[in-house]
């Protein structure tokens, strides 16, 4: 059974010496506001979670809140409370009680999680290790962002992210108050955040990209940013194509699915598609020698030293082919123009004898050879060398 979590920032606010906060009322959808000084309480109304976590610093107001939100506080705990709170020393047991009868009163688990201020890198660390520890695997979070510290939003952001690729949760919203955006005689609106998780996203997609060359990782996205899921598909399927070194079905995948992405309009896609395009446009280059080359290239660029050497070999074949208007999908004419442009250049072999150690993970029988491959930086000097020899203009 899936667990749904509302964790809500308890932050120290001065507008209201009785609530903390100012009352106002929250409009969440057409049939749906309450007026509160605490958005969370509102909020656990709305969403009827399964749990709900408050997360606060020693010194954030929890006795306002509690005095406020329970029923039949006892005076003694609420009082040594409020002197915690305003020297700062509040510890779990001191919320012990409220925690247990707020609990008691909204008929769901309450838990009460102390963080430090999020001050440097250290306490920002702590805090999101302190959130891993009290969330569990599959359980959908939504956030609460409204009552923190200024900068715990950030945070939050951060937060959202590192715990559901960390700890594998799902971040279904993260919910703000805006309590600035009040109209005058007005309702508070409520903002849904969420958004931003997918622009974080978007950028992570594009740093795999940059880093490995699956253009694959942005086909999800692109449906969910409102493209038709077949045709958002084909991205995938084209880069799995490439990756397998097969260029010519790549090529076709792309020149389908293309048009697409040039006319995507999508809220989010829109911030992105120029970069997009810009990525997988190695297909539009002349003929296949073109597209392997290009494709080696980038490829060298990244560090993926094996592909790079891989579609360089077949650039340099596909070209010889080309040369002598061969077909350059045959495997045994291939073969043949190989070695007759072999011949010709034989400095290729060097190109051979790199892909095939790389491929196979062998040390080559060539001193030289094996001296490239023991240091990054030779192999990829050899093979910027090899590439400048081999494909003069």
């Amino acid at each position: 059974m899936t667990i749904n979590t509302l964790i809500s920032f308890l932050g120290k606010g001065q507008a209201d010496p009785q609530t903390g906060y100012r009352t106002a009322t929250y409009r969440f959808d057409a049939g749906f506001s309450r007026r509160v000084a605490f958005f969370g309480m509102a909020l656990t109304e709305y969403l009827k979670p399964d749990r709900l976590i408050l997360v606060g610093t020693a010194g954030s107001m929890w006795d306002v809140f509690f005095e406020r939100e329970g029923e039949g506080a006892d005076d003694d705990a609420m009082l040594q409370l409020m002197t915690a709170v305003e020297a700062g020393q509040v510890d779990d047991a001191l919320l012990e009680l409220p925690r247990r009868e707020l609990a008691q009163q909204l008929g769901m688990p309450v838990d009460c999680l102390l963080i430090p201020y999020a001050r440097d890198a250290g306490e920002q660390a702590e805090v999101l290790q302190r959130l891993a520890g009290v969330v569990q695997r599959d359980e959908n979070l939504f956030l609460d962002v409204t009552h923190g510290f200024r900068h715990l939003p950030m945070l939050a952001l951060v937060a959202a992210r590192y715990l559901a690729r960390v700890v594998g949760v799902k971040v279904e919203e993260v919910y703000y108050g805006a309590l600035e955006m009040t109209p005058p005689d007005g309702e508070t609106p409520v903002l849904r955040l969420a958004g931003l998780l997918a622009m974080l996203d978007w950028v992570d997609a594009l740093a795999t990209y940059d880093k490995d060359g699956d253009y694959g990782v942005f086909a999800p996205l692109l449906a969910a940013d409102g493209m038709e899921k077949g045709r958002a598909e084909l991205l995938r399927r084209a880069a799995y194509f490439e990756r397998t070194g097969n260029p010519v079905r790549a090529r076709e995948t792309l020149g389908s699915v293309f048009p697409s992405v040039e006319t995507h309009r999508g809220p989010l896609g829109g911030l992105f598609s120029e970069t997009l395009r810009q990525r997988i446009s190695w297909f539009r280059r002349g003929k296949r020698d073109d597209w392997e080359l290009s494709l080696a290239d980038a490829y060298h660029d990244r560090g993926d030293y094996l592909r790079a050497a891989t579609f360089m070999y077949e650039a340099f074949i596909t070209r010889a082919c080309n040369k002598w208007s061969h077909d350059p999908t045959d495997f045994k004419t291939r073969k043949d123009d190989y070695d007759i442009a072999r011949a010709q250049q034989p400095e290729v072999a060097k190109l051979e004898y790199l892909r095939n150690s790389l491929a196979h993970g062998v040390r080559p029988r060539a001193e030289q050879e094996a001296r490239t491959l023991d240091d990054e930086g030779r192999l990829r000097s050899a093979l910027k060398a090899l590439r400048n020899k081999l494909f003069q203009p």
